[in-house]
């Protein structure tokens, strides 16, 4: 069966004098996560490489880095390719 309302109170929350108690404390001890992250050394200079300024790169080519070497050809090649 349904019936309608036929009248209903609303109270303002803001002037409301209800006293709201604080949730009771647990005593379950808080547990904190500490995750690690090891990043290979190979990864570490690949990031290292995509990092640095054009002329560290140049000066490690000179000082003979091969990685260093081919990216400057690379970067060589896409210039020439773009003109």
């Amino acid at each position: 069966m349904v019936s309608s309302i036929t009248s209903t109170t609303q109270t303002d929350p803001t002037t409301a004098t209800v006293a709201q108690k604080p949730p009771a404390t647990q005593s379950q001890p808080k547990s904190t996560t500490t995750d690690t992250v090891t990043i290979s050394s190979a990864a570490q200079t690949a990031l290292q490489e995509t990092v640095e300024t054009q002329q560290q790169t140049t000066k490690e080519a000179q000082g003979g880095d091969r990685v260093a070497q081919r990216l400057l050809a690379k970067e060589q090649a896409a210039e020439k390719a773009e003109q």
